[in-house]
């Protein structure tokens, strides 16, 4: 049961008329009596909380930051009007912050024997499952003095998959995958390894590329043209350990580095290669393997909806050989982990002759932005010992990176808003250059 507003308002009027006309036992029993009857009255003709049938409807899944409606069902079973409050609970994630209160409360009027239905709108602000919370009605009586309440459990659950903001880049690198495959209309011929066919020469074609024999049997000049090699295996391992839990901006570094790894999914699906997913820390917590082309990207992005960053410290060890077992054949191994001076030296990097050994390997790391802007501090003491700081870390960072690099690792260390890009334009560079 719950009481409204009108109730005590009631009950207010009543003490004035005790006060002023009825100063006496009467007229308090009098206004008492008449609240109380109006409550029983009211909760007698309410309709019956209990007895509702209640369903869900709607999205199952959305992007990080765009809307999602949940369609929630009631049916009114019973002979009487059903006038209900209705608050439709989530977690606080499901919502922008200031939000929730508009937006999980619904006014229904139901008739008798009829269904209605209201919309709830969520915006989540996190990866991951959201799930609804307890639905509570409030049925009120025909004079809106009080009312009957319950709590039904009505499961649902809402998947926030990653932004993918990074997709505003696709269309300038699939240019440029069209450009090496020799598909656009250029003075220079795609360049690649893999031979595609013969054509007539014309003129301003590298001499090297005529096939003597070719032109000999078809009696005119034949060029050979290349294309870059496709079907080719790309793993993508995403480090969840915790060095991606460290947060640059408004996100940790786990987001960017899935934004990074879905531009590269897209772009390389694009260009006819095989790629896998394995996300691991002390243990694999995710992998995606054998996609088709078409269902790959939803695979990726269902798979990384989930992952939260683990805060104790990455077996190196145990990463590698799973992404070995993973990768029995050369691959691309794009390894998406952070550059701190202990983790590699200590975990990686003893590591690192078993995968460049066979495997062309990539290691693209989160810049912090702060840290250039910390360097450039100066005029107080407090600056001048922040810029230190972040020089040195930096340098540090510089250094291990060159340490990398002379273990045949191409290094990438970009802030948020360029590691996804320059992620992309590698693997282009390494596509041209047939190291694949």
């Amino acid at each position: 049961m719950a009481l409204t507003g009108r109730t005590a308002l009631l009950a207010a009027l009543g003490a004035l008329v005790v006060g002023l006309l009825l100063p006496s036992w009467t007229g308090i029993a009098l206004v008492t009596g008449t609240v109380l009857l109006a409550v029983v009255v009211d909760l007698v003709l309410a309709a019956p909380v209990r007895s509702l049938r209640l369903g869900r409807g709607g999205d199952t899944r959305v992007r990080l930051g765009e809307p999602a409606s949940v369609e929630l069902t009631v049916t009114n079973p019973s002979g009487r009007p059903l006038r209900a409050l209705i608050r439709d609970a989530w977690a606080p994630s499901a919502w922008r912050p200031g939000t929730a209160h508009a937006a999980s409360r619904h006014t229904l009027a139901v008739p008798g024997g009829e269904r209605r239905r209201a919309v709830t709108v969520l915006t989540p602000t996190r990866r991951g499952d959201h799930h609804a919370h307890k639905v509570t009605i409030r049925s009120l009586g025909p004079l809106g003095m009080a009312a009957r309440q319950g709590s039904h459990l009505l499961p649902w659950t809402v998947r926030a998959l990653p932004p993918f903001t990074s997709r505003k880049h696709l269309p300038s690198r699939l240019a440029r995958l069209r450009e090496l495959d020799g598909r656009t209309s250029l003075l220079t011929r795609g360049q690649g390894t893999e031979f595609d066919s013969l054509r007539e020469y014309l003129p301003g074609d590298d001499v090297r590329s005529i096939d003597w024999r070719a032109s000999a049997r078809r009696h005119t000049v034949a060029v050979r043209t290349w294309r870059p090699e496709r079907d080719r295996h790309i793993l993508i391992v995403l480090d969840t350990g915790r060095t991606s839990a460290g947060r640059v901006g408004d996100a940790p570094r786990l987001d960017a580095a899935l934004d990074a790894a879905l531009l590269l999914t897209a772009l390389a699906t694009r260009a006819g290669d095989r790629v896998d997913l394995l996300a691991h820390d002390t243990r694999k917590r995710g992998a995606v393997v054998g996609s088709s082309p078409r269902e790959i990207l939803p695979a990726f992005t269902d798979a990384m909806a989930g992952l939260e960053p683990a805060l104790n410290e990455t077996d190196m060890r145990s990463l590698v050989s799973t992404a070995l077992k993973m990768a029995p054949h050369r691959s691309l191994i794009v390894l998406l982990t952070g550059l701190d001076a202990a983790p590699v030296e200590d975990g990686l990097r003893p590591l690192l002759p078993l995968l460049t050994k066979r495997h062309e390997v990539v290691l693209a790391s989160v810049a912090d932005p702060r840290l250039d802007e910390l360097a450039a501090g100066r005029g107080t003491l407090e600056a001048v010992y922040g810029a230190a700081a972040a020089e040195q870390t930096r340098a540090d960072r510089r250094a291990t990176a060159d340490r990398l690099s002379r273990n045949n690792v191409t290094v990438l260390d970009a802030p948020p808003a360029q590691i996804a890009p320059a992620l992309a334009d590698t693997y282009l560079a390494l596509k041209a250059a047939g190291r694949l």
